[in-house]
């Protein structure tokens, strides 16, 4: 039986499993590393164009979706490639609707940013 931990000790292996998951992002998936880049631009941005509370969180999180759609999509494809590198239907349309999800997050990024900065 493998021993679960709790409290505390679950909060800290669970944060240090996430920095291994960011860093291993960081390092190995450029599409990550080029929408961190962007943050390095829309996030400041975001606090400068944002005209109240609401609006900044809003900007903020259409962001923060892009990074999340893009951990998981990572982590779709590492889990299709640990399988097997020969080509199936269903591998395929793992990979092609993670990417998807990224596309959707972007397209709500555009629209958030729309929204708030032109209407």
């Amino acid at each position: 039986m493998e021993y679960k931990t709790t409290g505390l000790t679950h909060l800290i292996n669970s944060t240090k499993y996430s920095l291994q998951g960011l860093r291993s992002a960081i390092k190995n998936e450029a599409a990550f590393r080029h929408e961190l880049l962007g943050g390095i631009i829309v996030v400041p941005l975001a606090f400068f164009l944002a005209q109240d509370k609401i609006e900044l969180a809003l900007m903020l999180a259409a962001y923060l979706i892009i990074l999340i759609a893009e951990l998981l999509n990572s982590a779709v494809e590492c889990a299709i490639d640990r399988i097997g590198t020969e080509r199936h239907e269903l591998s395929g349309r793992a990979k092609d609707q993670g990417s998807a999800a990224v596309f959707v997050a972007l397209v709500n990024f555009v629209i958030v940013w729309g929204a708030i900065l032109f209407f």
